[in-house]
């Protein structure tokens, strides 16, 4: 992974875990430990399905940039299907209480999303290749500047 790409993982990454264990400390203070580990799942689970979904998406910027937006889109749908898979399996589950673990979800993916906007509008990355100009190739050639 480039580093921009490593970067702005990390930027999105740890103010999400940073919410996930507030909102672990205060479910855990709230519902017990199971609020506890609702949180932790979902803080968890939002960081692994965001961190992979970006990953996807940047190797498919650099590799097939005509389908950029449309794996967008699908990751995106991907992303969501999972989340109600892992719903379904884990409805009735007493391992965790599910009202925490909602609002982790919810809280954790909203700052995922606002720090990796952040991320992406601090970052300085190119958009278009420049292109060096007879001048400057030259200067590197002969190992002069002018």
């Amino acid at each position: 992974m480039p580093s921009n790409d490593a970067r702005i993982l990390a930027q999105a990454a740890v103010p999400t875990a940073a919410v996930g264990v507030l909102a672990a400390v205060v479910s855990g203070v709230v519902a017990g430990g199971k609020g506890a580990i609702g949180a932790v799942v979902a803080t968890v689970i939002v960081i692994l399905f965001m961190g992979v979904g970006l990953y996807v998406l940047q190797r498919t910027a650099k590799s097939m940039p005509q389908l950029f937006q449309m794996m967008g889109l699908m990751l995106y749908a991907a992303q969501l299907l999972l989340l109600f898979i892992f719903m379904a399996v884990f409805k009735n589950t007493t391992l965790f209480n599910p009202r925490a673990f909602a609002i982790t979800l919810v809280v954790a993916t909203l700052t995922w999303i606002a720090a990796q906007t952040r991320a992406h509008m601090k970052a300085k990355i190119l958009y278009v290749e420049p292109e060096k100009s007879e001048k400057s190739e030259k200067s590197e050639k002969s190992g002069r500047s002018s």
